[in-house]
């Protein structure tokens, strides 16, 4: 993987991707050509607005996360504690499926899920994307993908620190976009990384989750990453945790 460069260091070699505010890091200039970036819909609605107050900055959202999370931990653990028993019951294997993911500010943890697929046929690093499908899924990891039962877990990850209910999702180092490192593809790629991962995201719940392999897709799931991080409110926040329970775990639209 290609080394970042930090914005302390030559800022003159540092695209300018956000004007007035402050990057964790940014790709060299040389990987802003790509065709792709060129017509992201972020870079032609930039705006010089700097957010009120960062996501990750704000204690009214922590206290949130940690109160939302505890109390769905203890509403669902009848819940969590049958699926535990059914995964181990039909498929050989731990009942927890846990991966390296970049967290804030690039820092890596550690993400659970429930395993949802087979553990000789399971890609660990995550390069390789699930497909609608897939034959490495379980049965019963078909319903806990489709309703998106695989990712309460994660509340551990809330509670913890790793993750907020609502944030840019988690990416695995070395993730691909259009078949390149999702980075090369996007240059202003690290810049989602200044707010704490969530479970769910404005980039999600707009339509923009499953496969990366189409590059407008995939930049425009960052795009609405940086909307979120500039534009975020409380309001916001209970606004997509409503359209996640809707779309996801009601509708089942997740493979």
């Amino acid at each position: 993987m290609a080394s970042t460069v930090s914005v302390g260091f030559e800022r003159s070699k540092v695209t300018p991707l956000w004007k007035e505010r402050q990057f964790i890091s940014v790709r060299p200039v040389e990987f802003a050509g790509h065709g792709s970036y060129r017509n992201s819909a972020y870079r032609s609605r930039r705006t010089n607005q700097v957010a009120r107050c960062e996501p990750s900055e704000s204690i009214a959202k922590r206290l949130f996360d940690i109160a939302a999370a505890g109390s769905a931990l203890l509403f669902l653990a009848p819940l969590l504690i049958v699926i535990a028993i059914i995964i181990k019951a039909t498929s050989p294997g731990p009942v927890f499926f846990t991966q390296l993911r970049y967290g804030y500010r690039n820092r890596f943890f550690k993400i659970y899920k429930f395993r949802s697929m087979r553990t000789d046929a399971g890609d660990k690093r995550g390069i390789q994307q699930t497909v609608e499908g897939d034959a490495r899924v379980t049965r019963i990891g078909k319903l806990l993908r489709k309703t998106s039962l695989d990712e309460i877990p994660q509340l551990i990850n809330v509670l913890k620190g790793d993750m907020s209910l609502v944030g840019p999702r988690p990416h695995v180092p070395g993730m691909l976009a259009a078949n390149v490192l999702y980075e090369d593809l996007v240059p202003y790629y690290f810049t989602r990384h200044s707010a704490r991962p969530g479970i769910t995201g404005l980039a999600q719940v707009s339509g923009c989750r499953g496969s990366t392999v189409e590059a407008p897709r995939a930049i425009s799931r960052i795009d609405y990453d940086l909307d979120y991080i500039e534009k975020w409110s409380m309001r916001m926040d209970i606004m997509i945790i409503v359209q996640t329970v809707r779309r996801e775990f009601l509708s089942g639209n997740a493979f």
